[in-house]
């Protein structure tokens, strides 16, 4: 019985281990993700010239999972004509943050954005969205070198973590 409770503690801290590093390889993924959609953003607005809505409907359509649940949601938020766009906004990248791997500085990079996402005109917003896609190349460095230092320890730890609580108990 003993033997039983050990392997289910060491495949436990193994699995957490595993988690955290798929959560490190995750990121600079999911970082890419946001950085296309934002370019696809950039391009229905100062080309295409469509309405917020309509633009992050269609950057839904062309982007995976978590991001395109993200655009997808605020743009049907956005049928309904009495809203304030940040508060729908700051809602959904709060949501975006949970169900992904995306860390805070990335929800502070998007919380400034939306401060700013259909206030000024065609020239304007084109630089607020460069200025994002550059602070967001930032923390796609950063994330990369996260991830290079830290996702094998973390898989290891976790499985040494649950060896060493295992020899402690016995």
């Amino acid at each position: 019985m003993n033997w039983i409770g050990a392997l289910l503690l060491i495949s436990t801290t193994t699995w957490l281990g595993f988690d955290w590093s798929n959560r490190l390889s995750n990121r600079p993924k999911q970082i890419r993700q946001l950085k296309n959609a934002l370019q696809i953003l950039e391009a229905e607005i100062v080309y295409s010239q469509l309405p917020l809505k309509e633009a992050f409907l269609n950057i839904s359509r062309q982007i995976p999972e978590p991001t395109r649940f993200f655009f997808e949601e605020i743009g049907l938020s956005l049928q309904d004509k009495n809203i304030d766009f940040y508060i729908i906004w700051k809602e959904k990248v709060d949501a975006l943050i949970n169900n992904s791997s995306l860390a805070i500085n990335e929800k502070e990079i998007l919380y400034q954005f939306g401060r700013t996402i259909g206030q000024h005109d065609f020239y304007q917003q084109q630089k607020h969205i460069q200025l994002t896609l550059s602070h967001l190349e930032r923390e796609l460095e950063d994330a990369r070198e996260e991830q290079y230092k830290y996702s094998k320890m973390a898989k290891s730890l976790g499985f040494l973590a649950g060896l060493f609580i295992v020899l402690l108990l016995i």
